[in-house]
């Protein structure tokens, strides 16, 4: 392939609709901002208010609009609905006001959402694919659309956010990532595809409500629930050969053994493992710039040894190998409870993922005596269980540490272990704290905390554009490494002074550029790429970003 010629994947020539039709196309829908010129050679004369506006006018009415909302959930139905009919202003209110926007459309409020998605159900959105489609599954991706796909978040929800089995109605989450990957990163929106595998579910509340979206079956396992994801995986690999699989919310049993079974036969990658290692890695080093410590200095202990804590184990664990450490000592650094107790050899029935942290230890049954015993530098929750991390834990890790550090990243907000003013009030404000879903700034004793937010849209959305546009064909570890480095790179002083450990969300497109070219340069460098290396990869990372700007069409 040429450089020249394949590269450029962001550029489109498509027929455009007329008259109603063009009206009725978010794609291309520019309602009240279309021309005289468009309105005449568009067949829109009088389909329209005669009155022609600014894109800043539009978007002014849709703030007016959606403040007037008195619940997240309504605000996020009516931003769901400007989204589906008019794709370019949706994106622009996203990216302008993305701090206000990004916790509308997806996290806390999505999870609520996904709760209530067959009720609030109103025109369909990504692709469906059942059980009952075994054999057909080529057929169903040949009904989308899109010919150019590259990016494919997909999910079967089973573990959605940290509220269980939600089956087909985890679809909110494939369409809320992938409009941080448009937003954040510049993604082309129609080269999205969200994708639910729907198996059934076990959730007794949903099979029994009959405005549920998704098969009223038990959940579907064993070979038929393997075969139907590697029918979906193959014809991928046909219909979109370019495609990166972005595996997300599947259960802990399914998501290790995915990812571990695809990884090195196509590009693919699970978020709730590698995506929140890799965020919370870079946490983990702009903490230490606080702390003034080393990453071997730090004894971790994890509440929660699901796919989010093996995973952030795991990259702490590259990360202390690339510092000279072999893979035994850099373990040793990592400490596991799980709903049992503290994760020790001897354990009966531990699961293959944990049995790397099962230390020689004596067991101990609760986080408390775990905190006093083992004497951890940083706490780091991940457990799905809310207010785990008690007064008396916090106020334990603070006794150890000068500058406790905590992070609380269980989403949505109602599963962190514990809030922000928590962490600060009961550490007296010594706490680095960071969580899963936003909190607001807290004053404690006349001084002003900016909490960090653990938010995986600081890592995904660049992952993915970084493939995509490297053609990667493989998706490796080493990428995650370097994008949380490049994202700890752009914490600014100004950043830590406020006791924040990430860049404000308000520059979460250049922080993608940057993890955009991280991740391209790694493809390029171990002959993972598809497409020819420009001379200068952040320029051309920021090049081909989408922005919501309307075209003229005339």
């Amino acid at each position: 392939m040429s450089y020249a010629e394949d590269n450029l994947l962001f550029n489109f020539d498509a027929p455009i609709p007329t008259g109603i039709d063009l009206l009725h196309n978010p794609h291309y829908n520019k309602g009240t901002v279309f021309s005289s010129l468009e309105r005449d050679a568009l067949g829109l004369r009088g389909l329209l208010p005669p009155r022609i506006q600014t894109t800043d006018q539009q978007v002014a009415r849709v703030l007016e609009n959606l403040r007037r909302k008195t619940s997240s959930l309504e605000k996020y139905i009516f931003l769901t609905s400007l989204q589906d009919r008019n794709e370019t202003l949706f994106y622009r209110v996203i990216t302008e006001h993305v701090e206000e926007m990004m916790p509308l459309i997806y996290t806390p409020t999505v999870g609520q959402a996904c709760q209530e998605y067959g009720h609030i159900f109103r025109r369909p959105r990504g692709l469906y694919i059942s059980i009952e489609d075994r054999g057909r599954v080529g057929e169903l991706l040949g009904n989308w659309y899109e010919e150019d796909i590259r990016v494919i978040v997909v999910t079967d929800g089973e573990r959605i956010l940290g509220l269980g089995d939600l089956g087909a109605n985890g679809m909110g989450i494939p369409v809320g990532k992938l409009s941080l990957y448009v937003a954040c990163a510049g993604v082309h929106p129609s080269q999205c595809l969200p994708v639910t595998i729907d198996v059934g579910t076990n959730n007794r509340e949903l099979l029994d409500d009959p405005l549920y979206i998704g098969l009223p079956i038990p959940r579907v396992t064993g070979t038929a629930y393997d075969e139907l994801i590697d029918e979906f995986v193959q014809e991928v690999q046909k219909h979109y050969p370019y495609a990166v699989i972005q595996l997300e919310d599947f259960g802990n049993h399914n998501a290790f053994r995915l990812l571990n079974h695809y990884r090195d036969q196509i590009a693919t990658f699970d978020d709730d493992i590698q995506g929140t290692a890799s965020v919370t890695l870079a946490g983990i080093y702009a903490a230490l710039q606080l702390t003034g410590q080393s990453l071997r200095d730090q004894r971790f202990l994890f509440l929660g040894a699901g796919e989010a804590g093996i995973g952030i184990g795991d990259l702490i664990t590259a990360g202390l190998m690339a510092e000279g450490l072999s893979e035994s000592e850099a373990r040793q650094h990592c400490w596991f409870i799980d709903s049992k107790g503290l994760v020790v050899q001897g354990r009966d029935h531990l699961v293959a993922h944990k049995l790397p942290y099962a230390h020689a230890h004596p067991f101990i049954p609760d986080l408390l005596s775990a905190v006093q015993t083992l004497k951890p530098t940083m706490l780091i929750g991940v457990s799905g269980q809310p207010q785990t991390f008690t007064q008396a834990v916090i106020e334990a890790m603070s006794a150890i540490n000068d500058r406790p550090v905590i992070f609380a990243l269980s989403n949505p907000t109602s599963k962190s272990e514990c809030t922000a003013e928590q962490a600060y009030t009961w550490s007296n404000g010594r706490a680095i704290f960071a969580s899963g879903s936003p909190f607001p700034t807290v004053t404690y004793q006349g001084a002003t905390f900016v909490p960090g937010q653990a938010n995986n849209a600081y890592i995904f959305p660049g992952v993915g554009l970084g493939i995509a546009l490297s053609g990667a064909t493989r998706v490796t570890d080493e990428m995650f490494f370097e994008a949380a480095k490049a994202l700890v790179s752009l914490v600014t002083a100004d950043d830590l002074q406020q006791g924040r450990i990430y860049p404000a969300l308000s520059r979460i497109r250049e922080v993608s550029a940057h993890i955009a070219a991280a991740v391209a340069q790694v493809a390029y460098r171990d002959g993972l790429a598809r497409f020819s290396q420009p001379d200068d990869v952040l320029g051309y990372v920021r090049a081909q970003m989408y922005i919501p700007d309307y075209p003229s069409y005339v």
